[in-house]
């Protein structure tokens, strides 16, 4: 018989949490690529599958600072009905989560580079921003734009409401090695072959708005609405943020 603790804490474990995600774009070769990872087999959340680097949203995320915020236009569709208490603070943490995680899962770090006296940071912020910013680069935000959104299925080990973001690879700042294991077969994967990867469904589905996406010209991309994933009453639903 659960107490009511336990009910407490399965109700907030089935609550997704904020998380994010980076796709990096990369043309240099004139076929678009995207860089991409394998989850260790011994993962809870997806493992083996491949996926963008991305990860929860963490506390230290909304205070850290940056080289360059997000443009208003991206801010304002990350607030589009964002659940619990929205703020501009909460959707700025989430870009720099995605920054964050592509740099430990990675290696490659998003941003400015960094004079010393420009990379103070608060002494409470987890370790992997202090060795960030010991990289010599500020994380950068406006580069970024929101791309989509999709909220875990209920009753999943893992719930996140994940908000997806496009960065063009021309603003990767510095590679080094990754700071953990996380992912393996790290490279770029040319996007019209991603089908033919082990990858989850909401992957597959954000993949062939990629494709949607990269095959418009340029006022439709920048005029792109963000597809948001979710189910209702057991029905998978896509909506537009606009």
């Amino acid at each position: 018989m659960d107490t009511p603790a336990d009910k407490n804490t399965a109700q907030h474990s089935d609550r997704p949490r904020d998380a994010a995600t980076l796709i990096i774009l990369d043309h240099s070769t004139g076929r678009p690529r995207v860089l991409m990872g394998r989850r260790h087999p011994n993962q809870i959340f997806l493992p083996n599958k491949f996926v963008f680097p991305g990860g929860r949203s963490e506390l230290s995320d909304h205070i850290v600072p940056s080289a360059c915020e997000l443009s208003d236009h991206t801010l304002s569709r990350l607030l589009l009905d964002m659940k619990g208490q929205p703020s501009p603070r909460r959707a700025r943490a989430l870009a720099l989560a995605a920054l964050r995680e592509t740099y430990e899962e990675t290696g490659i770090l998003i941003g400015n580079p960094a004079a010393d006296s420009d990379i103070a940071l608060p002494a409470s912020a987890q370790p992997i921003w202090h060795d960030f910013f010991a990289e010599g680069v500020r994380p950068a935000l406006s580069p970024l734009t929101f791309f989509a959104r999709a909220i875990t299925p209920p009753g999943r080990p893992r719930r996140y409401d994940t908000r997806f973001f496009l960065v063009d690879a021309a603003h990767i700042t510095k590679r080094t090695q990754p700071r953990d294991d996380e992912l393996s077969d790290i490279d770029w994967y040319a996007v019209d072959n991603l089908r033919g990867l082990d990858i989850p469904n909401i992957t597959r589905a954000i993949i062939e708005d990629l494709i949607e996406h990269l095959a418009g010209d340029a006022a439709a991309r920048a005029a792109w609405p963000a597809p948001f994933y979710y189910f209702k009453a057991g029905t998978f639903e896509r909506a537009l943020l606009r």
